[in-house]
């Protein structure tokens, strides 16, 4: 669910890429036998390959569920860092008949056998690895001055208990939202906790309204566990505040303190953890 963009005059729109509307059945019917020796017919996640390919040379291949395949490649290069801005995409072609996305760019990407060499295998389910360049950019980044209320902390996690999702009704996914105060701007699910965030950054991207791109208002939530990567690529998008019904590892802990990320953790019903950045988290603990 998105909110309405505001028009921009067509000197400040940005020039946005051509996408395909590509997306794919996200369950598959099989037969599976209970415990007691009785076969049923259940809904599972769909998983399928898709080859990424930038100006013709294949880049990388995600597994993923396909609800929006054109935005998680968008996102894809964003998070990597491999383009800047969406105006430099021309087109996303997505054809699953070949299980292949076709990137489009206006002018190529400088260097892209060098920045693509370097890889770091991560704990990511559904990509498995992040190019090496992301971990010496942490430095870089600034992040916006936002807090978070509590009450609002909890209107977050009460939206995610009432959304619709795959995950009810087929399990074995993650889903990501991003949030502007308690409003849910989007909602995606996939294979992959990287792949969710990877759309939303391409969602992102896409909306038409510039403040609608910007992350400084926002809070990203995830189902998963926050680890570096994923702290890192919220920050890239901008975004100083995270939540997730999971826990945290180390190194994201690290990361998230060295950027002043609000990060927090195992937020369900009315508990939380806030591992980091807790200056920006207005607590009120008599709604606990």
């Amino acid at each position: 669910m998105t909110r309405t963009p505001e028009r921009q005059t067509p000197s400040t729109a940005p020039r946005l890429p051509r996408l395909t509307r590509a997306a794919a059945p996200l369950t598959h019917a099989v037969q599976a036998v209970n415990e007691r020796g009785e076969r049923e017919e259940l809904h599972i996640p769909a998983e399928r390959p898709l080859t990424v390919y930038v100006d013709r040379r294949e880049l990388v291949t995600l597994m993923t569920l396909g609800a929006c395949p054109e935005l998680l490649v968008l996102g894809y290069l964003r998070n990597q860092r491999l383009v800047d801005s969406a105006d430099e995409i021309e087109s996303v072609t997505v054809d699953w008949e070949v299980g292949a996305a076709a990137v489009a760019t206006r002018r190529g990407i400088a260097r892209i056998e060098e920045r693509t060499a370097r890889k770091v295998v991560t704990t990511g389910c559904g990509q498995g690895s992040v190019f090496g360049g992301l971990m010496d950019e942490v430095a870089g980044i600034r992040l916006a001055p936002a807090r978070l209320t509590q009450a609002d902390l909890y209107g977050i996690v009460n939206a995610i208990r009432l959304q619709e999702s795959t995950y009810k009704s087929a399990g074995s996914v993650h889903g990501c939202a991003l949030f502007q105060g308690q409003r849910m701007l989007v909602f995606v699910e996939d294979v992959g906790r990287h792949n969710a965030i990877d759309t939303i950054a391409g969602w992102m991207w896409m909306q038409p309204d510039a403040s609608a791109m910007q992350g400084g208002d926002k809070v990203f939530y995830t189902t998963g566990r926050l680890t570096s990567e994923m702290v890192i690529k919220s920050a890239q998008m901008g975004v100083p505040i995270v939540v997730s019904r999971s826990g945290m590892t180390q190194m994201g802990h690290a990361v998230a303190s060295r950027l002043g990320l609000c990060a927090i953790g195992r937020a369900t019903n009315r508990r939380f953890l806030c591992y980091s950045g807790a200056e920006r988290l207005v607590l009120q603990p008599e709604l606990a």
